[in-house]
């Protein structure tokens, strides 16, 4: 039993939610307004958080950094209406690990919950530590580093980043990364894997001035990405 918080504020949605999940043999607490919900969340802890983003009392990208800050281990899905990728962008780095677009199906939901439930601690890489460049990602200490320079990654942003590293210069598809670095049962759409590598060149390329060699993410239309060597 895992146990799930959602905050909701429309009551259609928010009692339909609470009713099936808690059908599906999970803990259940619903709060349909921000304050509710970082009240809540400072009291007790949880597996997983599903956030509407459009609340009457605070903005859902405050109230996302607000839980994430004091549920660091917590899974938190954004729920959504709003379907610009700026807008995603931003959840994702107020500390969010996914989002589902309304309208959404009960069961891409349910799917997309017992995915983000099943995931452990990624297994160990082997070698350790990769070198792409000026660039290092040490996966024994979840570290990167451009040159001297340490890049602050999210988890899933680090997890994707480790993935490509570990091949650098070769083509990964899309469904190879949502296993290996989501889940291998992943249902639904794979935009978040989309949002996370726009996030990771941004922050690669903040990372590199004139005196770094950084590789950069190529996107392979109608397959995936590859981490390009960097010449030289």
């Amino acid at each position: 039993m895992a146990r799930l918080l959602i905050v909701e504020d429309d009551e259609t949605i928010g009692s339909h939610l609470e009713s099936r999940l808690r059908l599906h043999d999970h803990e259940v607490v619903w709060r349909r307004s921000g304050r509710g919900a970082i009240r809540e969340a400072t009291l007790a802890s949880f597996d997983l958080v599903l956030l509407d983003l459009g609340l009457p009392d605070l903005d859902g990208i405050e109230v996302c950094g607000r839980i994430r800050a004091v549920q660091p281990g917590c899974v938190l899905v954004i729920v959504t209406a709003r379907d610009t990728e700026m807008d995603v962008v931003v959840g994702l780095e107020a500390g969010a690990d996914d989002y589902v677009s309304k309208p959404f199906g009960f069961a891409e939901l349910l799917a997309r919950i017992r995915a983000h439930l099943r995931r452990g601690a990624p297994p160990p890489a082997r070698p350790a530590r990769f070198a792409v460049g000026d660039l290092v990602v040490d996966t024994a200490a979840r570290r990167c580093f451009a040159a001297d320079r340490e890049v602050t990654l999210r988890a899933k942003e680090f997890d994707l980043l480790a993935r490509l590293a570990g091949q650098a210069g070769v083509a990964v598809s899309r469904e190879e990364l949502m296993a290996d670095v989501w889940d291998e049962n992943w249902f639904g759409s794979t935009k978040t894997l989309d949002v996370h590598v726009a996030a990771l060149r941004r922050k690669l390329a903040e990372a590199a001035d004139e005196t770094t060699i950084i590789p950069h993410i190529v996107t392979l239309r109608g397959h995936g990405y590859r981490l390009d060597v960097p010449s030289g």
